[in-house]
């Protein structure tokens, strides 16, 4: 079996990294028994779908990384097939920089963040910005939010390569309003 994840992201110079520092047999065993991660199943479906917000990851085309924080309503990035998903996007800051960045290199990486439940998943992929005016309007439904007025102005629809979970380790718990309320209120019938 192979692990779509590693066999992309452990390139030459990271297996020398690996080697280096004494985990690349940790990392081959992950390779060779832990894949292949390249079709999100209930449990990424259901993570993605509680989520309000992660963290895109785009290059320029003079090799410069950009992250951005995209956040909404739980749910608003769709699981839109086993190699799909997609989320609306509505006016922002008018700074564009990953929709510039996407029109040189399609690639992306996102991290999408649990800090209560201690989980962090992360994808890669091959995103299409698609102007909401050329969208089929099936798609431009299932992204669109029944209680948020603002016009959806394009659609960010990612074609997913791989996927991997994250250890635990050094991810601070946090909570939002709602999850506080969910602790407390459990706290209190306990």
């Amino acid at each position: 079996m192979t692990h779509a994840f590693a066999d992309t992201m452990f390139t030459e110079s990271v297996k020398t990294a690996q080697q280096a520092y004494g985990s690349r047999e940790h990392n081959e065993n992950l390779t060779q028994n832990f894949g292949p991660n390249n079709e999100l199943r209930a449990r990424e479906i259901d993570f993605i779908a509680k989520r309000d917000s992660f963290y895109l990851a785009t290059v320029n085309e003079t090799g410069w990384p950009y992250v951005q924080h995209r956040g909404g309503p739980p749910g608003f990035l769709k699981v839109t097939g086993s190699k799909q998903l997609a989320w609306a996007d509505f006016r922002g800051n008018t700074q564009l920089v990953s929709v510039g960045n996407l029109s040189k290199n399609d690639r992306c990486s996102i991290i999408l963040m649990d800090y209560a439940g201690r989980r962090r998943l992360k994808l890669i992929g091959h995103i299409r910005v698609v102007e909401a005016a050329e969208i089929e309007a099936s798609i431009l439904e299932t992204v669109s939010q029944a209680d948020y007025t603002a016009v959806i102005e394009r659609v960010f629809l990612i074609e997913l390569l791989a996927f991997d979970w994250n250890c635990p380790q050094h991810i601070s718990r946090r909570y939002t309003k709602a999850e506080f309320e969910e602790q407390r209120v459990a706290q209190l019938a306990g």
